[in-house]
């Protein structure tokens, strides 16, 4: 007995086009990208809710990095709760956007190369450079906005922060929206998703939401209330932006404090938490439980993430620290 195939349960497309989903509807299709060895599709998975009224297009991507999960049921459970009879213009989700990396439970592309330091690829180039480029050429640049959804990468935890150009008017709003712990100015920058995207003139924002390899119940409602919030803003769906229960904290800058030498890592600091210029934040002990060094806060700031893996080499990161405005 035949078993049917994922193409033979939703249509296979090779490029997007918004006419293919009626108003009022929701649809999923496979957008194909490449072949694999056996010239079997390598397909990305897209979610299309198209309103009964003209509006903005709005993209929602996840697993960028094949190991980052977090966004992955964000996309489905908007899907879900999206009232479309009551929805003007289309969100389009994609819930892995890295395929060979999800299916390897891998940070990096299959040929070892971090998508997101790639984009927007090349058209004939290596094969993750192909992959990159055929994403944004296929589908990407039918967006009018994008929010990015990632995660802490192995080893590490985050926050709950957006990196955002906060000097970008419409960037800075789509920002705000998201109620999240903390806010990073951080312009765009070459190779990543949001800065393919800032290159085309699309208002981007990348969502930090956690850890990678799990889901969080309550990052994933925080990363659901923040698109809600955008939609809201777009006048896409007729319902009030959800105010956060807390100010955000914004941050002007960051960056991540690194050892000097390698150990047993303790990291003495929590997520979210203010430290002080010359606070403990971190110690190094040898195999035997001698201490070798303690680590001091280089500045005053907030914890935005941190490391969580004992087993430090020379040059491993510590925290990453956010310096407010």
């Amino acid at each position: 007995m035949l078993m049917p195939t994922m193409q033979d349960n939703l249509p296979m497309i090779l490029d997007f086009n918004l006419e293919d989903t009626p108003r009022g509807t929701k649809r999923n299709y496979w957008l194909k990208i490449i072949s694999d060895g056996f010239a079997n599709p390598i397909c990305i998975p897209v979610m299309v809710a198209r309103g009964l009224k003209d509006g903005p297009v709005l993209g929602l991507t996840a697993a960028v990095h094949g190991n980052e999960l977090n966004g992955i049921p964000v996309i489905q459970r908007l899907f879900n709760e999206v009232e479309i009879e009551e929805l003007s213009g289309t969100i389009v989700g994609v819930p892995v956007v890295n395929v060979p990396s999800f299916i390897r439970k891998s940070r990096r592309f299959n040929d070892g190369v971090d998508l997101n330091h790639i984009m927007p690829g090349k058209e004939s180039g290596n094969v993750s450079q192909v992959y990159a480029y055929r994403f944004i050429d296929r589908l990407v640049k039918h967006f009018d906005y994008l929010l990015d959804l990632h995660t802490a990468s192995q080893g590490r935890v985050n926050s709950y922060y957006i990196r955002a150009d906060m000097d970008h008017p419409v960037v800075n709003k789509l920002a705000m929206l998201q109620n999240a712990d903390i806010i990073v100015h951080n312009p765009a920058s070459d190779g990543t998703l949001r800065g393919a995207v800032a290159e085309m003139d699309i208002p981007a924002i990348t969502l930090e939401v956690g850890n990678p390899n799990t889901f969080q119940k309550r990052l994933i409602r925080s990363g659901i209330t923040g698109i809600h919030n955008v939609l809201c803003h777009l006048k896409m769906v007729d319902d009030e932006i959800e105010i956060p229960a807390k100010p955000t904290v914004l941050c002007k800058s960051s960056f991540w404090i690194y050892t000097d030498v390698g150990g047993l890592l303790t990291v003495w600091v929590d997520l979210r938490e203010e430290v002080k210029k010359g606070q403990l934040i971190a110690t190094i002990r040898d195999i035997f439980g001698h201490k070798i060094k303690d680590y001091l806060a280089p500045s005053d700031g907030i914890v935005i993430g941190k490391s969580v893996s004992p087993v430090n080499q020379t040059g491993g990161r510590i925290l990453h620290l956010g310096i407010h405005k």
